[in-house]
């Protein structure tokens, strides 16, 4: 993307006027930027670049300019790809286009939301020179915080694209959501996306995690759309929109539903009359899910930038109460209605599970992190494979989006979404560790998201860092390493404890491991340990989690 379309992209979406809303919440300690989110490196669109520059870069060298005191920035050779540190919570690309295309034309920008940074790509080694320079001698500020720039260790940002054309672009965007919490339906995309630009068709699909492809009438259009709305939330604190121009220049749609809708066809229309989209723009609060009050969505601010001048939106828009699967059934028959022909499997499908590692147990704690678990039943006929019954459909999705892929006992899951409606315990049969096959979680205390409470859940991707409570207030450092010995799950390289009230009767703090499979292997086997203490009649059940700090 040329400097000039950039700006006149960011004029169209309302200029230097764009409306910054709060991004998300940092309910633990502050986590740093200096590690891509993880997964990162495993995704086509920029794989090697983020792996690249997120990683290592980040890692062997702080800041671009004067941070610790020290000019680093020459130990890399200079590069057109600069990478940015030190965003605020509530960029998007557009920001960084405003800021940064006075050092030259920018062909490219891939945001990392989670992680605070970002990847931009310009025309020439000196343009990139002059932004990373000019970081170094004075302040330069994006979203009205001060950012921190080095070059890249690659030379090029990977695009699912034209490879050989550095400027090229798209009419049909990927669109990639992140710690999707709540439903992303075609009403929510096309809300989202239209006051920006004229939406044509929309496809979701979920093969990893939740993405979705939008058609818009013209490359200047997606162009305008990606500017305004790449590192954006669709809701307050989740559902982070991550952009990048798709591979097909046209899409197919065959329905009109949740999943899929293509707006120049009205008569594809599958839906109950009266049940249609009303438009909206960018949202602002989520919707119920489940064990909370009924909350619409907020009226777009009129000053906002995702609106068109001319686009005329109706004040509010709200969703019925998604209800949990004990409603009852005149609830859930209108719920149902809602979510028409789109409504996901509740059981999720996983394979490549360690023949003797792995059991009902170990599943669910690893799942519970996501959403209730109901039920988890090994498959016979298929080793290494079971079927995971959770709370929802949204559960599966995000247990989906989080720990698909990830490595457990050195074997690669994979997590999908099953075909089957519900877990039926036949053929029980006994496992390599004399456990059952079948368990049924449906009643356990130890189901995170059925209490009061469960708003206090923090939806993390698994990392480096655990954060452990509900420990006897007399646990030391020493007894959880030998804990960690006796079950035979890597040790933790640091460990602190969190200041706690005179009157606390548990113990909270943070585990590092060295590595993300450590973590998670680690969570995956003492999760739920029951601990006792002498004295005491009841034993503490160490509940573990993945912490939004990056290290300790």
């Amino acid at each position: 993307m040329e400097a000039g379309e950039d700006r006149g992209a960011a004029a169209a979406g309302g200029g230097g006027e764009y409306h910054r809303a709060a991004k998300r919440l940092r309910l633990e300690e502050e986590a740093g930027a200096e590690e891509l989110e993880d997964g990162e490196e495993e995704e086509d669109s920029a794989g090697e670049e983020a792996a690249g520059s997120g990683g290592t870069e980040s890692r062997s060298r702080r800041s671009g300019g004067k941070q610790d005191g020290v000019e680093d920035s020459h130990r890399i050779p200079p590069s057109p790809v600069v990478h940015v540190r030190g965003l605020c919570d509530a960029v998007v690309e557009a920001d960084l286009v405003e800021a940064l295309d006075k050092f030259g034309n920018i062909c490219y920008v891939m945001m990392m939301p989670f992680k605070r940074q970002a990847l931009v790509e310009f025309d020439s080694v000196e343009s990139a020179e002059r932004c990373v320079l000019c970081g170094g001698r004075e302040a330069v500020y994006i979203a009205e915080q001060q950012a921190f720039f080095n070059f890249s260790t690659s030379q090029r940002i990977t695009r699912p694209t034209n490879a050989d054309d550095p400027t090229s672009g798209n009419k049909v965007l990927l669109l990639s959501i992140q710690n999707p919490l709540y439903p992303i339906t075609t009403d929510v995309l096309y809300t989202v996306c239209n006051p920006v630009s004229n939406v044509l068709r929309i496809v979701i699909f979920k093969r990893n995690g939740i993405q979705a492809m939008v058609e818009f009438e013209s490359v200047e259009d997606a162009q305008k759309a990606k500017l305004a709305l790449n590192g954006a939330d669709i809701y307050a604190g989740c559902c982070t929109l991550k952009i990048e121009y798709a591979r097909p220049n046209r899409l197919n749609v065959v329905r009109n539903d949740n999943s899929s809708w293509d707006y120049s066809k009205p008569f594809l229309l599958h839906r109950e009359r009266g049940k249609g989209r009303q438009r909206q723009a960018i949202l602002g609060e989520h919707p119920s899910n489940g064990y909370s009050p009924h909350c619409p969505l907020l009226p777009l601010p009129s000053n906002s930038r995702y609106r068109r001048s001319s686009e005329e939106v109706q004040d509010l828009i709200s969703y019925p109460l998604l209800l949990p699967k004990n409603a009852s059934s005149s609830s859930s028959s209108s719920s149902s209605s809602f979510l028409g022909h789109a409504a996901s499997s509740a059981v999720a499908m996983v394979s490549g599970l360690h023949p003797a590692k792995m059991n009902c147990s170990r599943i669910f704690n690893l799942f519970c992190l996501y959403g209730n678990v109901e039920k988890v039943k090994f498959m016979k006929s298929v080793p290494g494979t079971a079927l995971v019954e959770m709370g929802d459909e949204y559960a599966v999705d995000r247990a989906v989006t989080h720990l698909n892929s990830i490595k457990v006992f050195g074997k690669k899951l994979n997590v999908c979404v099953s075909k089957q409606h519900a877990v039926i315990p036949s053929q029980v049969f006994e496992l390599a560790d004399s456990s059952s096959s079948y368990q049924d979680f449906s009643l356990t205390r130890n189901n995170r998201f059925s209490s009061t409470h469960s708003g206090r859940n923090i939806i993390q991707p698994p990392a480096t860092v655990l954060h452990f409570y509900n420990a006897p207030p007399t646990l030391t450092q020493h007894q959880l390493h030998k804990l960690c010995t006796e079950h035979n799950v890597p040790a933790f390289s640091k460990f602190k404890v969190f200041d706690a009230k005179p009157s606390s009767k548990t113990l909270s703090g943070l585990l590092e491991f060295d590595s993300k499979t450590e973590a998670v292997e680690a969570l995956t086997v003492l999760n739920h340990h029951q601990i006792r203490i002498p004295n005491s009649s009841n034993p503490f059940t160490l509940k573990l989690c993945f912490s939004t700090s990056s290290h300790l």
